[in-house]
């Protein structure tokens, strides 16, 4: 079948390359792109870095601080609009409001939202539980942050340590609150207590107190941990996962056990194909769903590719990418986490915060950390193939 018509679900960083996706393969038909957010895409990783350590300056101004390139993509941008179903046969993406868009080819590139502890009305969550997923997010936590106010993290992943950093570092009392060893579960245990003691030397307190939960009263939240335990906060912010957005796809057939499951070139079906958070793709570790900003930038060009070209695209290979800056420690990772016991090769760097990590996997796989170490991504991703000889990765620096 010829596309003449694609829609693309979803304006984040996994819609905007899939459109320019399909401008540079060739496409050159109509385009149209739907996003429940009303701006323009944005870097969204940098909500929960650069944007905390600083409440001062305009919400204005923080925005086009983040605000990606200009699109050239061309196509027609409905935005602030969500979709509210889809017909796979008759090939139609429902919006709101009761309009419809007609396709040849789609995208699904929807993402995920903030999971939440309490659920209000709708979905909505409680207005006292403060999450941090979108840039209205990061505002309303910026405006909360002016006044110092002592506050709790729950959440000991990356998104959860990072917002600690960046309260702590705007002089706030910070408490953070993770059912395990903090970053333990993404990066292991070595990693995890490397980030945790820097953290704790900087005077973040760390309470590893199993499921949390949220209490309410009119005198304002508080955190109640496994054995009983009470926190309270001026403020809590919870960074307890994510989940996709696929309430729009329900009947359609395209979900198994709930999940978006795509095949190597990003395939539902012929027509259909699926990027970034939203989406399961098939690895060496097996199906699985990595919702990372570079992961949603190379499925996109995958399944732009494989809508157009079928069985002619490439595979998509997957070798994750990963940052995170925290407590004065910048770590950049390629291979996949979380790795077991100790790195197998290390190189130290120009000081003592600053290193060159290499964990061997089972398979002969490698995963290369750069800790405080100035290198590019391009070489940080040979190190992590390089192979566990040490000469061999000593040739390479």
């Amino acid at each position: 079948m010829t596309m003449r018509r694609i829609v693309v679900v979803g304006n984040g960083i996994a819609g905007l390359t899939a459109c320019d996706s399909l401008r540079a393969a060739g496409f050159d038909g109509d385009l149209t792109v739907v996003g429940d957010e009303r701006h323009q895409p944005y870097s969204r990783p940098a909500l929960s870095k650069a944007l905390l350590h600083s409440v001062n300056g305009s919400n204005a101004d923080a925005l086009q601080a983040h605000e990606l390139p200009e699109p050239g993509h061309g196509a027609s941008e409905l935005l602030g609009v969500s979709v509210t179903g889809l017909d796979v046969d008759s090939r139609l993406v429902h919006l709101d409001g009761g309009d419809e868009l007609p396709f040849d080819g789609l995208v699904i590139a929807s993402g995920s939202r903030a999971r939440r502890l309490r659920e209000g009305a709708q979905g909505k969550g409680s207005s006292r539980e403060l999450t941090l997923r979108t840039i209205e997010d990061a505002i309303l936590l910026r405006e909360r942050l002016a006044s110092l106010p002592s506050v709790v993290v729950i959440g000991g992943g990356p998104l959860g340590m990072e917002v600690a950093s960046g309260c702590l570092h705007l002089g706030c009392e910070v408490t953070l609150v993770s059912d395990g060893k903090p970053l333990a579960r993404q990066l292991g245990d070595y990693l995890g207590h490397m980030f945790t003691s820097s953290a704790i030397r900087q005077g973040l307190r760390v309470v590893v107190g199993g499921k949390a939960r949220l209490m309410e009263s009119d005198a304002g939240t508080r955190v109640v941990l496994a054995d009983g335990t009470e926190l309270e906060a001026d403020l809590v912010v919870t960074a307890v996962g994510d989940e996709p957005n696929t309430d729009w796809l329900a009947g359609t057939r395209l979900l198994v056990d709930g999940a978006l499951r795509v095949d190597t070139r990003g395939r539902l079906r012929s027509d259909i194909v699926a990027a970034g958070d939203v989406a399961f793709y098939p690895s060496s570790r097996g199906v699985r769903r990595v919702p990372l900003w570079t992961s949603a930038i190379d499925q996109a060009k995958a399944a732009a590719v494989g809508l157009l070209k079928g069985d002619a695209a490439p595979e998509f290979t997957f070798q994750p990418y990963f940052w995170t800056e925290a407590f004065g420690l910048s770590l950049k990772s390629v291979g996949f986490t979380p790795m077991v016991g100790a790195p197998d090769y290390c190189e130290p760097g120009e000081d003592s915060d600053s290193m060159l990590l290499r964990w061997e996997d089972k398979d002969g796989s490698g995963t290369a950390v750069a800790i405080n170490y100035r290198i590019p991504v391009p070489k940080l991703r040979r190190l992590a193939d390089a192979g566990p000889s040490p000469r061999t990765l000593a040739h390479m620096m």
